[in-house]
């Protein structure tokens, strides 16, 4: 059961403290307090850990400085949606909003390999008045001898042009937990001229102690990638680690499933999930199309799989895009045969549009039909 208090109460309260002071009492339930600071207020959510079920809503809701009451199911407690559950769907992080009605696209390099293209890269999204990108900086390879990325050796200059440029967010997968140590170091160091959105990816979905570490951390944002060898559920509730540590700051992505199922894309295209995700959860969802389709392949319409894959996920109600270009593919040292060239930017910005706005219609035409069906459902009931 969760006990949502009314806005910017504090620890200092009396009824905080009288509250405190009863829920200490009850025997068989303990309690942990998760504090969410925000631009505007702060809000406050007691969770009640034990045998809950004998605990009537009604008293819960009469208790001081309780707004509203949640009674949540075993599954995925913190990020999931229950009965009468009126918590966010979104979150705020550096001046950009994400939430299941929101849509981001984090264009940019796969792996960071030169100065030279990340600035080209920043330069185009500010162009095209785009303020998140993403940046590998950190790149766990199947091969020893791979490129294993740049490391903390990076991070000054990619933060300084993003903040040249007016990049708000960056993408950036870490695998351990020095990686988080030397981010924030760059960030002070340039000033925190960005803001950065931790990713966890695919190879370390499971990867427990990562994920409680990452969880335990409240000033990054976290995209966790679905494990491309485990189930739907395996992969939340691997989300629900990081939720259930302090973050809920947690967006989920899509990025394809490991099979030879999805011959000859890279991965098997897993976007039917993304109402799923949003129905089961209260997580924005974020679709990889790169990583999905892993080729520059078009078919007879002259559409790249890239860009088909990517309208599949958006007009499904996605809320990010992570996608991969580069300034120069044939030179890029990971994942070049993917990358999507610049001068394809604005094609793919507007291809996106297209697509939003067709699932934005899709969602009113959903409305209108709900809206004219209820009074006929209620005629019907009246007259049986």
């Amino acid at each position: 059961m969760i006990l949502v208090l009314s806005p910017d109460t504090g620890p200092e309260s009396p009824d905080y403290k009288q509250l405190l002071a009863y829920l200490a009492n009850m025997p068989g339930i303990s309690t942990r307090v998760r504090t969410e600071v925000g631009s505007e207020q702060t809000l406050t959510e007691v969770y009640l850990i034990g045998n809950t079920k004998a605990l009537l809503v009604e008293d819960m809701q009469n208790l001081p400085c309780v707004e509203q009451v949640v009674r949540i199911s075993e599954e995925y407690r913190v990020l999931g949606r229950h009965k009468d559950d009126h918590r966010p769907t979104y979150f705020d992080y550096n001046g950009v909003r994400f939430g299941q009605d929101t849509l981001n696209v984090f264009a940019g390099l796969c792996a960071v390999d030169t100065l030279e293209h990340v600035e080209l890269m920043m330069q185009a999204l500010r162009d095209h008045g785009q303020v998140c990108t993403r940046m590998g900086a950190y790149k766990p390879r199947t091969s020893p001898y791979s490129f294993q990325g740049h490391g903390k050796a990076c991070l000054p200059y990619v933060f300084e042009l993003a903040g040249k440029y007016g990049i708000r967010v960056i993408a950036m997968e870490i695998t351990h937990e020095s990686h988080l140590e030397e981010i924030c170091d760059a960030l002070y160091r340039t000033g925190n001229a960005t803001g950065v959105m931790l990713q966890i990816g695919t190879r370390n979905t499971q990867n427990f102690e990562l994920l409680k570490i990452v969880g335990r951390q409240q000033d990054f944002p976290v995209l966790l990638k679905r494990g491309f060898g485990i189930t739907l559920d395996e992969s939340l509730n691997a989300a629900e680690y990081l939720a259930s540590e302090g973050n809920r700051k947690v967006v989920f992505g899509l990025r394809g499933m490991k099979t030879n199922m999805g011959d000859p894309h890279r991965n098997f295209v897993d976007f039917a999930h993304v109402p799923v995700v949003k129905r089961l959860t209260r997580m924005p969802v974020c679709i990889d199309p790169s990583h999905s389709v892993g080729m520059r392949a078009a078919s007879p319409d002259g559409i790249l799989d890239i860009m088909h894959a990517t309208a599949q996920g958006v007009i499904a109600g996605a809320n990010m895009i992570l996608v991969d270009f580069h300034p120069a593919p044939g030179k890029a040292l990971v994942d070049g045969p993917q990358a999507l060239l610049m001068r394809e930017l604005p094609l793919f910005l507007e291809d996106v549009a297209i697509a939003r706005k067709a699932y934005e219609q899709r969602v009113a035409l959903a409305q209108r039909y709900q809206e004219d069906a209820e009074p006929a459902l209620s005629s019907s009931v009246q007259s049986a």
